[in-house]
């Protein structure tokens, strides 16, 4: 039986190659990055919790049949965002009809405005929080992953690249556009930051 020990020693590649010899040895995989790819589930898609907790059973369920096919080269965490994007997206796409809200805590919202203004310190009220999660949440698709990879999951500009599949050049432009937009869309509701 692996523990917890087991675990933590071991980088995400090595657990992979570990786990082609020792099943087991997935779980530690599965356990490092449930909570962190359950928020981006639940972020990218405004699914609710359940389907979000179904599609991360099937994102599970396919890097385990597909761990033979990693590139231990690679970084596995912008592995495992890829497929769960591509999986993610697939299901947002199906079940578009009936889109939660989302939900971004304080801070991480603090750290999105703080990128669109010239001001250090923003302090957002209930009432304009609200506003800035509605806005966001109607962004078109593109602009709404960039900034929660960008925002929620501090991923760099590689690392987005890699799980969008797109060009850094790309994705600084989607970041400065979906920054503009946002900023431009608080401003047309009077929200001064």
């Amino acid at each position: 039986m692996v523990n917890s020990a087991d675990c933590l020693k071991n980088t995400d590649e090595q657990l992979v190659e570990l786990s082609l010899t020792n099943p087991e040895y997935y779980w530690c995989l599965m356990n490092r990055y449930e909570e962190k790819l359950l928020h981006y589930i639940l972020k990218i898609s405004s699914l609710s919790k359940e389907d979000a907790e179904d599609i991360l059973q099937e994102v599970f369920i396919k890097v385990y049949e597909n761990l033979n096919d990693f590139d231990l080269s690679l970084k596995f965490s912008n592995w495992i965002y890829r497929i769960t994007h591509n999986i993610t997206i697939s299901a947002y796409r199906k079940k578009r009809v009936n889109p939660q809200l989302l939900s971004w805590d304080y801070e991480e919202l603090n750290n999105l405005i703080d990128s669109t203004s010239n001001i250090e310190n923003v302090t957002i009220q209930n009432q304009t929080y609200e506003k800035i999660l509605e806005i966001i949440n109607h962004l078109p698709l593109k602009y709404k992953e960039v900034l929660i990879l960008k925002f929620l999951e501090n991923k760099d500009y590689q690392e987005i690249s890699d799980i969008l599949h797109k060009p850094m050049g790309t994705i600084a432009t989607l970041l400065k556009r979906a920054k503009n937009l946002l900023q431009q869309e608080l401003i047309k509701e009077g929200i001064k930051i």
